[in-house]
């Protein structure tokens, strides 16, 4: 994967070289192994690469034989092979063996209509020179990023905000409304970011930019097609679904290794990926201290199953508050957990490994309903059609063992999750998790509050849903709603991409290649849910590939710890330096009385509960953003400076 960055004037003003080399810079970090940049007096290009297939051939930007049509592009098109030889047969000569290229040609030859043969992950820009016009897109579940802005008809993009902010061109400001929707959905919801100004191209949409005007369409759009039962030949539909999936991903001129947390999905992929490698599987895991968060023996068992080379990065006392401004620097946004940074030590042992490509099992709990978001949407909605039973809000119970306290079930979970919303709200499923979050709203300053006005992102966000949403199962409905406020903007953002290539390291995600997601959409819910057995059919196919007790385990999900993280001993000084009144007054986002009294709590270790763990990571995170991309330079404080110096804004940045 790589970065890239560039800048269309409406004018024939120019771009400056030295400009495009700022912007590239800002996200060096994408593309290690090499640069490049194409400027004239309308459009200007910049790349960084990291070199994956075609070593030596694939340097962008890249050009056609006319110099008239020009790519910058991050990603991998996993079908290039087929698409190369499509073109070929249709007259197009290819000069490398690069998938950039089948880019390329493939814009010669379709135009637009281009992505709806495109089998992959990618965020790429266009320069059409006959046309004068630029052409962004992203791929169908945003699994890459891509940014813009506009200003006076000029348009800029990038990879990373970081290189639309040094351009020195775009502004840096607060957007209110966007990070009001991070304390309510984890992340901005695109086309918002937390940036006034700024844009994240929505997935599966694409722009045309031509004579100072963009204009987005849709070209993929989710749908559910529910059949009313399971085919006969799912299962073999599944394994070559499956197969065709991680064998697609794991070409490149380089070794490819896995992720392995122990769980079924990522086990299933290195199951996988070790039969068909070339290599010798290299699998990499994060463990935890706290025997809670500990997935190690289950690691362990499907490293030695699939024979895998196996490398773990062990979470210490102290790791995560280490990196917590490096996370957050590289995320560009605040967040309300700390789970992205044992991601980013494992990117790092990745790259310690000499491996810069890894397979990850996300997107399977989506596809394959494995979430107890899902099982506890179903139990709320019986809930509601049998308000006299007194068995099914005791099942909530068993779907949060290790979370809710035992003096806290019963009636708490009864008011909690029915009092949520009923079943007649499109955001049912997901009312529980969205007003818990919220909560994070009563640190709030006065000012920040009257800023914000009446904006109300679940509003906004039911005026958003697609036309037949309603007509969906609630289960259907659920899974559009995970995938669009969860997956895409903090899953495969916050700790996917941004993690990963903060060390150069490229992440393919088998389960989102669209095959699969849409042969998953077309089953019956009960293929996928059957009771409370979450990924049935997965789990049926899976049978004789891992260890029993890899298949049959629950499912854990991911957490890392949050508060006792910066909390368990002294804290670090810049979290102090960030949590102190003077420093949230001048920042003016949040109470400082308020917050002055979740410290005191987190410092006597009795702030224990989802609603305060969520409020200080999002607190600190958004002291730290602040700083790093709104405020001066960081070395406002000696404190401060010594706890963040690695999160200080680089000279090249901060123009």
């Amino acid at each position: 994967m790589c970065g890239l960055a560039g800048i269309a004037r409406r004018g024939p003003g120019g771009v400056s070289a030295e400009r495009l080399e700022r912007m590239a810079d800002a996200i060096r970090h994408r593309g290690p192994d090499g640069a490049g940049l194409h400027a004239d007096e309308r459009v200007g290009l910049s790349h960084v690469r990291l070199s994956v297939i075609d070593l030596a051939r694939g340097a962008q930007p890249m050009a056609n034989e006319t110099g008239t049509v020009f790519v910058v592009y991050n990603g991998e098109i996993f079908n290039h092979l087929a698409l190369r030889g499509e073109l070929e047969a249709r007259g197009h000569l290819f000069r490398t063996r690069s998938d950039t290229e089948v880019l390329v040609h493939a814009y010669e030859q379709w135009g637009e209509r281009m992505l709806e043969r495109l089998n992959g992950q990618f965020a790429f820009a266009i320069y059409d020179r006959h046309a004068g016009c630029v052409f962004l897109a992203r791929d169908r579940f945003g699994i890459l990023p891509l940014y813009y802005a506009e200003r006076d008809g000029d348009l800029y993009f990038a990879s990373e905000v970081k290189a639309l902010l040094a351009s020195g061109e775009v502004e840096r400001a607060l957007d209110p409304e966007g990070l009001d929707e991070v304390f309510t959905f984890w992340a901005s919801l695109p086309p918002r970011t937390p940036f006034r100004g700024i844009r994240a191209l929505e997935p599966g949409c694409c722009a045309r930019w031509q004579d100072g005007r963009l204009t987005i369409r849709r070209y993929y759009a989710l749908a559910y097609p529910e059949a009313a039962s399971e085919s006969a030949d799912a299962l073999e539909a599944l394994d070559e679904l499956l197969h065709s999936a991680v064998r697609l991903r794991l070409q490149a001129d380089v070794p490819v290794g896995g992720y392995l947390s122990g769980g079924i999905d990522s086990s299933i992929v290195c199951a996988l990926a070790a039969a068909c490698s070339p290599h010798v599987l290299r699998t990499f895991s994060v463990t935890f201290e706290d025997p809670a968060l500990d997935e190690s023996m289950y690691q362990q068992a499907v490293a030695a199953a699939v024979r895998s080379q196996h490398a773990v990065r062990r979470i210490g006392s102290g790791d995560i508050a280490r990196v917590f401004p490096d996370v957050v620097r590289h995320a560009e946004t605040p967040l309300v957990r700390t789970a992205p940074a044992p991601l980013y030590l494992l990117s790092g042992l990745v790259g310690e490994h000499g491996i810069k490509v890894v397979l990850s099992g996300e997107g399977s709990d989506e596809v394959f309903l494995g979430y107890d978001l899902f099982k506890e949407a179903i139990i709320r909605l019986l809930c509601w059609q049998r308000p006299q039973s007194r068995r099914l809000p005791q099942l909530l119970d068993g779907l949060y063992p290790d979370i809710a306290p035992a003096a806290r079930k019963g009636e708490f979970w009864r008011r909690y999750f029915l009092a949520a919303g009923a079943p007649g709200d499109p955001l049912f499923s997901h009312l529980p998790r969205f007003l818990l979050t919220a909560r994070i709203k009563d640190f709030y300053s006065a000012e920040f509050r009257a800023a914000l006005g009446r904006f109300d992102p679940l509003a906004e966000l039911r005026g958003r849903l697609p036309h037949g949403f309603g007509t969906w199962s609630p289960l259907a409905r659920a899974t559009y709603l995970e995938m669009t406020t969860l997956l895409s903007p903090y899953l495969l953002s916050s700790q996917g991409d941004r993690m990963a290539m903060a060390h150069g390291i490229e992440l393919r995600v088998p389960y989102l290649d669209h095959r699969l997601f849409e042969f998953a959409a077309a089953l019956p819910g009960r293929s996928k849910l059957r009771g409370l057995r979450e990924k049935d059919v997965l789990r049926r196919w899976a049978r004789g590939l891992l260890p029993p007790a890899v298949i049959g385990r629950r499912k854990q999900p991911y957490r890392a710890p949050d508060v006792p993280a910066f909390f368990d001993g002294r804290p670090p000084e810049y979290v102090e330096a960030l949590l102190d009144p003077a420093s949230l007054a001048r920042t003016g986002i949040f109470n400082p009385p308020a917050v002055a009294g979740l410290v005191r709590r987190c410092r006597e270790g009795r702030a224990l509960g989802f609603r305060e763990s969520q409020a200080l990571v999002a607190i600190l995170s958004t002291e730290l953003w602040h700083r790093e991309f709104l405020g001066a330079p960081v070395q406002a404080s000696a404190a401060l400076t010594a706890g963040v110096k690695a999160a200080a804004v680089p000279a090249s940045v901060a123009a």
